[in-house]
C-alpha cells in the first residue's frame, strides 16, 4: 500500500493519550504477568476497519516508529493502515519475518515460525502476534501451565482449531525463542507468552 494517507476520515485514537496509554500498558503488563487472565481494556477507542477495540488500543499503546507491523489481508485496509500510521508512526511491512507486531484472525492463522522467533542471544527480538478471536472465556477449556500461573489455569478461547494448539506446542518447544501471542476480542485481552505450555 502507498505510504500516503488516504482521503477518508482517520479513526480517532485516545482522547488523552498519555494517561490512557499508561492504563492500557498496565493492562497489557497484567495480562502477561498472569497468562490466561482476561483483562478488560477500559480506554479502548472505537476501532477502524475490522479491528476490535482491544487490538486498536494495543497498537496505539505499543506500536511506534521502531516496531514494524504486519497485517493479515482482512485487516490490511486503508482505514487500518492510515489509523496506524497517523497515530503511531509504525511502518507497515509486507514480510512477516520483518514484523515486531502482527495482527491476525483466528480462522486464517499462519505458522508461527514464519514470523521472527528471536535468537538464542537475543530472544527478545521475536514477534508478538495479536490474534482476534470471537470470544474470550468461551469455547473448549484447555490447561495452561508455566510462569505467572499458580499450578495450572483452565482457559477458554473461542474459535481456535486443534492445529493452532499443535503449532503452539512447537512454538513453546523453542523457548527461550518463539513468538508471544495476545488474544483479543471486543475490549478484552488474554496473553499467551511463549513460556506457557498448553494441554487438553
Amino acid at each position: 500500500m502507498s505510504s500516503a494517507l488516504g482521503t477518508h476520515d482517520i479513526a480517532a485514537g485516545f482522547v488523552d493519550p498519555p494517561h490512557e496509554s499508561q492504563r492500557v500498558f498496565r493492562g497489557v503488563l497484567e495480562a502477561f504477568a498472569h497468562p490466561g487472565r482476561i483483562v478488560t481494556v477500559a480506554d479502548a477507542p472505537a476501532a477502524p476497519g475490522l479491528l476490535c477495540r482491544a487490538t486498536a488500543a494495543f497498537l496505539l499503546t505499543l506500536a511506534d516508529r521502531d516496531t514494524p507491523l504486519w497485517l493479515a489481508p482482512e485487516f490490511d485496509s486503508p482505514e487500518v493502515c492510515d489509523f496506524v500510521r497517523f497515530h503511531t508512526g509504525a511502518p507497515i511491512v509486507g514480510g512477516r519475518a520483518e514484523a515486531a507486531f502482527a495482527v491476525l484472525a483466528h480462522d486464517q492463522l499462519l505458522p508461527f515460525d514464519t514470523f521472527s522467533i528471536g535468537t538464542d542471544t537475543y530472544p527478545d527480538r521475536s514477534a508478538t502476534l495479536v490474534i482476534e478471536v470471537p470470544a474470550l472465556g468461551a469455547g473448549p477449556a484447555l490447561i495452561w501451565r508455566g510462569p505467572g500461573i499458580d499450578g495450572q489455569a483452565s482457559v477458554a478461547v473461542a474459535g481456535l482449531s486443534h492445529v493452532f494448539w499443535l503449532d503452539w506446542a512447537a512454538n513453546h518447544s523453542l523457548f527461550p525463542c518463539g513468538v508471544d501471542v495476545v488474544f483479543a476480542a471486543g475490549s478484552q485481552l488474554v496473553a499467551l507468552p511463549r513460556g506457557i505450555a498448553v494441554e487438553s
